[in-house]
């Protein structure tokens, strides 16, 4: 796998240098025997292809054992019935069985962890109409989790698939304005970069949402007769810091530290582009996600204004969402071609969110679009 990156450096270098663009992005381009000047293009094969592909813990979530005793929604259990169960442990051999030829990983945090054993989570209680409610979430930290993260990397190692990414939702609150959260979310990523450490992940997703809301504030009426937007200052500001320190400390412990398009501040790209201006470091760069933009036009232009931050990680989606009677907005080879365009040769993960088919279904779907848009 080192020889594959080697690769695609090389490769970079080369279309680069040759002054090639969007059309010879799926393509390798390979020294004519004839002119050391020429060259000559071929299509990536299908083994080159598949390297670049990641599965995802998302679209088959409800194949997941979960920790609570919560009665299980209809959906959960008909893809349980469907296709049985699985743990995390598991996820390595069944991505290897259920997209052959694909060895790469992103792991989701919320389905880590042996739901048997109580002592390897946290369990947080909190009011919802008038309810009390419990959640739980994997401590990285406690020492049964430390064993059960051995056994995760066992299980990759022995299946020769690789942890790419891990998507993660245990950091809160690092863009809010009471430093006490925002630094308790700050512990907790890095806390998770130790354990994506041990799991040789390249690069690491955290939020930067504040608590409360994943709806950002918009500009009101200033003195000056011109609106403005001094709250998203504030929290603009506040994200800034945690992800400066979180990238230095990613550097100490090799995994980058990576904001995706996923509410709060970054559902804007340019909000996205900011953040990435002023932390300016090269442990802290962009997974963006087709689908999360909060209107259509982001689809294009606000993956197309991430992807210069974007190098190791992409999340490819299809979402009914953005399919209305008019038009059907989900456009998987327009999202390749602009990650092409940009000569990305990280990995694209396979995300199906919600549409016509089950999860696995529209993953495998969406791996046949992803391939032949390659």
């Amino acid at each position: 796998m080192n020889c594959l990156n080697e690769c695609a450096t090389n490769r970079r270098d080369f279309l680069k240098a040759a002054g090639l663009g969007a059309a010879a992005a799926g393509t390798l381009l390979v020294p004519s025997p004839l002119a050391g000047a020429s060259s000559v293009a071929r299509q990536l094969t299908a083994e080159e292809k598949l390297s670049r592909i990641a599965s995802s813990c998302w679209p088959p979530r409800y194949l997941f054992k979960s920790i609570g005793g919560r009665t299980p929604s209809r959906e959960t259990v008909a893809m349980k019935e469907k296709y049985g169960e699985i743990t995390m442990l598991d996820f390595p051999q069944w991505t290897k069985d259920t997209y052959p030829g694909v060895y790469h990983l992103d792991l989701w945090s919320d389905v880590f962890g042996d739901v048997t054993d109580p002592s390897q989570y946290i369990e947080t209680k909190f009011e919802r109409n008038g309810r009390t409610f419990s959640s739980y979430r994997w401590n990285p930290a406690a020492p049964s989790s430390r064993k059960w993260l051995e056994k995760l990397c066992f299980n990759i190692e022995k299946t020769k698939t690789v942890c790419q990414h891990i998507s993660n939702n245990a950091p809160q609150n690092l863009a809010d304005p009471d430093d006490e959260k925002r630094k308790e979310g700050i512990r907790t990523a890095k806390i998770w970069m130790d354990a994506a450490a041990v799991l040789r992940a390249k690069t690491m997703r955290a939020s930067t949402g504040v608590s409360g809301t994943r709806i950002m504030p918009e500009a009101t009426p200033h003195e000056s007769g011109y609106p403005k937007n001094d709250k998203i200052v504030i929290y603009l500001k506040q994200c800034i810091e945690s992800f400066k320190e979180l990238a230095d400390y990613g550097a100490k412990v090799g995994v980058k530290i990576t904001i995706e398009n996923h509410w709060g501040l970054c559902a804007n790209p340019m909000n996205i582009r900011i953040i990435m201006d002023e932390v300016n470091h090269p442990y802290c760069e962009c997974t963006p996600d087709f689908g999360n933009w909060e209107h259509e036009y982001h689809l294009f232009h606000g993956l197309e204004a991430v992807m210069p931050y974007t190098h190791t990680h992409v999340h490819a989606k299809y979402w009914d969402r953005w399919k209305t009677p008019e038009k059907d907005w989900n456009d998987i080879a327009r999202c390749v071609s602009i990650l092409n365009a940009h000569r990305f040769k990280g990995t694209i993960c396979l995300e199906y969110e919600q549409g016509p088919w089950d999860g696995v279904e529209g993953s495998k779907r969406l791996m046949r679009d992803v391939l032949a848009a390659l």
